[in-house]
């Protein structure tokens, strides 16, 4: 057959696949007189606080921790380490100076805490240990939000190629003084801020001896009741400098199914089609709009996974708990620059140094932490009890929830079950909204919207007979 045969009897073809995609995805599409996604505005008092970060302050941070020589978890804390400026020990001693100096600028506004105990031996302990997590407290400004908290973590523990090795250098430049540099950089940024809801500048230690500092501190905020709403965790965020990375992209990890679901959950998520919107995948998505709203050059990668293939870090503690909990990672790790000793073998340099982190990059980073942080400390809270009506069976869907406090309206969000963000979005002043889009089609969210333009953390809806 000629080519111009073959293609007009492949045209029509094309066609009538066209129309019936087209009509489809027109019935996952909007409701009549409503559109996609619209661009955000900046909030200016965040545009003007993101200016303000420094890549020479996130170097001088990150230079500093590996001074410390080897922060291994199981390294020195003794006294005269501590004054000599080596160990795990020195390092704790900094952190803490470093959060009393960025309060003591504003006013004592932080309330800078250790979260110490006692590790009993384990595969990578062989002694009991003293694990400290060094932490400050941005309390909220409004008492009725000052007990919803977001939170932002970084691991200051280090290793080298032998876990067990504390003498030997472990600079731990991007693993995780990289990560750390990033609590430190947003704190003493957010701190000259006031915010209704209560921020948390976390740093924790024990990560490399199997998650110990984070999961101990999620336990304490599950048993105190603590109302956190989103963690972010950063591990491995320098950049690596190394051929193949992507400085234009960081990666976003979250898990599906939540970890501390229960079965009947499980099972309501099976039969609602939900298992890409667990809380931590609707937190995933906030920082892509995030993104959106306050531009960088690198961008976030969503990864619908809970962390890269067969690996963990801290988020998962928080997410064994069930809070909602995200990692960022660098596009392209390079594992001659982690978890080795520092040397040079057959002209190849090992070893997680500084020279090898790209502090623009960090910097980048830092902006979209601390854009996410202020974006939902600000935000009215999410709405409670969202329900979708299902008593009839209708193409309509009816949704309701309870009104909250600060909201000036509500935004209808929804997507196509393939869609990998949300697509469409209608807002409403009221607590309830009829939209001539199909349930079986689509998944639904519903966030709170303040009279700035705020936006809480979407909440999908629960079925109601």
């Amino acid at each position: 057959m000629s080519d111009a045969r073959t293609r007009k009897t492949i045209r029509p073809i094309v066609g009538l696949i066209a129309d019936i995609l087209a009509l489809f995805f027109a019935a996952a599409g909007p409701a009549s007189g409503q559109s996609g996604i619209p661009q955000r505005t900046p909030d200016p008092t965040i545009a003007r606080a993101l200016q303000e970060i420094s890549p020479d302050r996130i170097q001088q941070t990150i230079e500093k921790l590996v001074t410390f020589g080897n922060r291994s978890t199981i390294s020195a804390q003794d006294e005269d380490s501590i004054k000599a400026g080596k160990g795990i020990g020195a390092a704790r001693e900094w952190l803490e100076s470093e959060f009393e100096g960025y309060s003591k600028h504003c006013g004592g506004c932080l309330e800078v805490k250790t979260d110490a105990f006692i590790e009993q031996p384990a595969d990578r302990i062989k002694a009991p240990t003293r694990i400290t997590n060094v932490y400050a407290v941005l309390r909220g400004t409004d008492p009725k939000q000052a007990d919803r908290i977001v939170l932002v973590t970084g691991h200051y523990d280090s290793r080298n190629s032998d876990t067990f090795n504390v003498t030997d250098p472990a600079p731990g430049a991007n693993d995780d003084a990289s990560g750390t540099a990033v609590s430190l950089e947003c704190a003493r940024v957010l701190s000259r801020m006031k915010f209704p809801t209560t921020i948390i500048f976390l740093t924790v230690a024990g990560e490399e001896q199997g998650l110990n500092g984070s999961k101990h501190f999620a336990q304490m905020a599950k048993q105190q009741g603590w109302k956190l709403q989103a963690v972010l965790n950063n591990d491995i965020v320098g950049g690596d400098s190394s051929p193949g990375q992507d400085p234009g992209v960081i990666r976003v990890f979250s898990e599906g199914i939540p970890n501390a679901a229960t079965e009947a959950e499980i099972k309501r998520i099976r039969a609602l089609g939900g298992e890409n919107d667990s809380a931590s995948r609707e937190l995933a998505r906030y920082i892509v709009e995030v993104a959106r709203t306050y531009p960088s050059s690198v961008k976030p990668a969503l990864v619908f996974r809970l962390d890269r293939s067969l690996r963990g870090g801290d988020h998962y503690s928080f997410n064994q708990q069930g809070f909602a909990a995200v990692r960022f990672t660098e596009f392209r790790e390079n594992y001659n620059h982690q978890h080795q000793t520092p040397r040079v073998e057959k002209d190849i340099a090992y070893g997680d140094l500084p020279e090898f982190v790209n502090f623009d990059y960090v910097a980048e980073i830092v902006r979209l932490n601390a854009a996410t942080l202020a974006s939902l400390a600000y935000a009215p809270a999410q709405p409670a009890k969202v329900k979708m009506l299902t008593r009839e069976l209708e193409n309509d869907t009816r949704l309701t929830w309870e009104a909250v406090s600060g909201a000036s309206n509500y935004e209808v969000l929804w997507r196509a079950t393939g869609a990998a963000d949300w697509e469409y979005a209608q807002i409403t002043s009221g607590t309830d909204a009829t939209l001539k889009v199909s349930k079986d089609n689509v998944i639904f969210g519903v966030r709170s919207v303040d009279a700035a333009g705020h936006r809480s953390l979407p909440v999908v809806p629960e079925p109601e007979r």
